[in-house]
């Protein structure tokens, strides 16, 4: 916050009150900065349990968001990634591997262009691309870069910072080799689909289980003049088709020693981040937008972002059994009520009497670390 001067002159709503008020309408899925204003006004004396000392002005808010730097929201939801990750290292995700894994894609979000001039996507529409890097263990993103609907996929490879010896998939339209041989001589994985015009020569082929779904497992280089010269060194070809759909599918890949089955299973849980995309667009106030500026739009989306990865902290610290839908849901109905997370979130209701000091904290205090 310091950093970006976020509460240089603010007078009446600093950061951190933006922060909660904006959380406030991702959680109620609330419909306007007018919606804001009045659900705030009619609380009223419970204002504080949540943190927010007083009811906010919609053009105070539509100027905090105009103005106050989208960095400070992107930090903080990076802090709170980091802890995700901590709290995720060991969560299984039904495939036996050691090393982290990340599904990478992007979804595109259509604007009206009159509105956000600054997000020209075609010649009448306009657009922006949350592009997603998600982690396999927890299903929450690690990384999301937003740009306007014209940047294409495989440019947002040359801005990732790779992990080495970690899994990275994703489908065929990040498939540059160029790119991915500099992925690979930065230590990691890739995953990822062969396109029909793929042109190789088969070095090796290795026995499969065909009873699993496996087709063939091979060793290839490639043979067209640009693609060889991109990607000079082996690949990996592996064959499965689906025993559910009958669908036949070919992966790419740069890793030799895991089993072939494995990078089959890895690809297919490339789809988790699609239900993540469905599940924000679906759970939170991502698909429209309070304000039509550019610092206004990355600051909602931000702020969306931190809420969905701070609900899937509460999950793993309190060890809920309750879905991220149904946290949701409860939090909703509890922000403005002076209730332990654990309680409300809780099946079974906490005796009435606590010790002081064995109280749960509320939302304010959580997210303060209080």
């Amino acid at each position: 916050m310091r950093r970006y001067h976020g509460n240089h002159h603010v007078r009446s709503l600093p950061t951190y009150e933006q922060f909660l008020v904006m959380a406030f309408a991702q959680l109620t899925y609330r419909e306007s900065m007018h919606d804001i204003e009045t659900c705030l006004l009619a609380v009223g004396a419970k204002l504080y349990h949540s943190g927010i000392r007083q009811p906010t002005a919609r053009s105070t808010l539509a100027d905090a968001n105009e103005k106050r730097d989208w960095r400070i929201f992107s930090d903080f939801a990076h802090v709170l990634i980091e802890q995700a990750s901590t709290l995720y290292a060991d969560e299984p995700f039904g495939v036996e591997l050691k090393q982290a894994a990340y599904a990478l894609d992007s979804t595109t979000i259509d604007l009206c262009l009159s509105l956000f001039p600054w997000a020209n996507f075609r010649r009448h529409k306009a657009a922006i691309k949350l592009h997603t890097l998600l982690t396999l263990r927890g299903n929450f993103p690690t990384v999301i870069i937003l740009t306007t609907g014209k940047v294409h996929d495989v440019n947002i490879l040359d801005d990732l910072v790779y992990e080495a010896g970690s899994f990275y998939i994703c489908d065929r339209g990040y498939l540059d080799f160029a790119r991915l041989h500099r992925l690979h001589l930065s230590a990691p994985f890739f995953v990822t689909r062969a396109k029909q015009n793929f042109r190789f020569r088969r070095r090796y082929s290795h026995p499969v289980d065909k009873s699993t779904g496996l087709r063939f497992d091979q060793t290839v280089i490639l043979t067209s003049y640009y693609p060889q010269r991109a990607y000079p060194e082996p690949l990996r070809r592996i064959g499965f088709r689906d025993p559910q759909t009958g669908k036949a599918l070919i992966f790419l890949t740069n890793n030799f020693t895991e089993p072939a089955l494995t990078i089959a299973q890895l690809y297919r849980c490339r789809w988790r981040i699609e239900l993540f995309f469905k599940w924000i667009k679906q759970h939170l106030r991502i698909k429209a937008f309070y304000g039509t500026s550019e610092n206004a739009v990355r600051s909602q989306v931000w702020i969306a972002i931190a809420v969905y990865v701070l609900v899937a902290i509460l999950e793993k610290r309190f060890r809920l059994s309750a879905s991220l839908y149904t946290i949701l849901q409860i939090l909703s109905l509890t922000l403005f009520e002076k209730t332990p997370i654990l309680q409300a979130l809780s099946q079974q209701p906490l005796p009435t009497t606590m010790p002081d000091n064995h109280n749960q904290p509320c939302l304010p205090g959580f997210l303060t670390g209080q």
